[in-house]
């Protein structure tokens, strides 16, 4: 028996929806031991997938195969996590950068704040005294 690989990401809850599953395949962020693939192409036990996410690569061993999308607890029985430690740091670092980028209430003003700003800058008793 063997199964696709856009279907098995799906099935083993490694992406949220089939059709994330095959864009990702299709944009070459999933590797199947190692090389680059197609979404239609057949996973064995055994097989070593590959997930790029931001900056980090994902490791999983297949242990076996599945028919139909299973619960988060039963995705342990079919797949074996083999991300090296350095990975995982990798992208909790990623993580942390991207929360730490902004703090809330900076960045883009709101409609509110470049109204009073807008008000502030063009107006004419400023310039009164110029």
């Amino acid at each position: 028996m063997s199964v696709r690989i856009d279907k098995f990401i799906w099935f083993t809850r490694l992406c949220k929806t089939r059709s994330i599953a095959t864009e990702l395949v299709k944009k070459g962020k999933v590797k199947l031991n190692g090389e680059g693939i197609k979404p239609s192409r057949e996973v064995k036990e055994g097989d070593v997938i590959g997930i790029v996410k931001h900056t980090s690569l994902f490791t999983y061993k297949v242990k076996s195969l599945l028919k139909n999308r299973v619960g988060a607890k039963l995705v342990e029985d079919h797949l074996i996590d083999i991300t090296p430690i350095e990975e995982i740091e990798k992208y909790k670092t990623y993580q942390a950068a991207q929360s730490a980028y902004r703090g809330h209430g900076t960045g883009k003003p709101t409609k509110k704040e470049r109204r009073i700003l807008g008000n502030f800058l063009h107006d004419d008793s400023l310039n009164e005294d110029w």
